[in-house]
């Protein structure tokens, strides 16, 4: 066997490196990640103006919210991705990369 493992990851990348490599192989990523921020940044914003809202129930709907825009990103990426890989090919002979 050899002694050097195929699947692990490079020791010398970085946390950003990472996420640029990923950003490229799929840009739907930071669009995630920008969107999950923003419904976070604005709902603690929020959060000080819930009047007689509960905390619990305001918590709620801002986990929510944060993990519906994250689940709607991955939904694009997924679709860009289907079309990228077997649509345009199929319809446009693009060769792929």
């Amino acid at each position: 066997m050899s002694s050097e493992n195929q699947w692990s990851a490079d020791e010398d990348e970085g946390q950003l490196s990472r996420l640029i490599r990923k950003s490229r192989d799929s840009p739907f990523v930071p669009v995630g990640i920008a969107g999950f921020m923003t419904v976070v940044s604005y709902g603690l914003y929020k959060l000080k103006y819930r009047k007689d809202q509960k905390m619990s129930i305001h918590l709620i709907h801002m986990r929510v919210a944060a993990q519906g825009f994250v689940v709607g990103a991955v939904t694009l990426g997924i679709l860009y991705s289907m079309y990228k890989d077997y649509i345009r090919p199929r319809f446009f002979s693009v060769s792929k990369k």
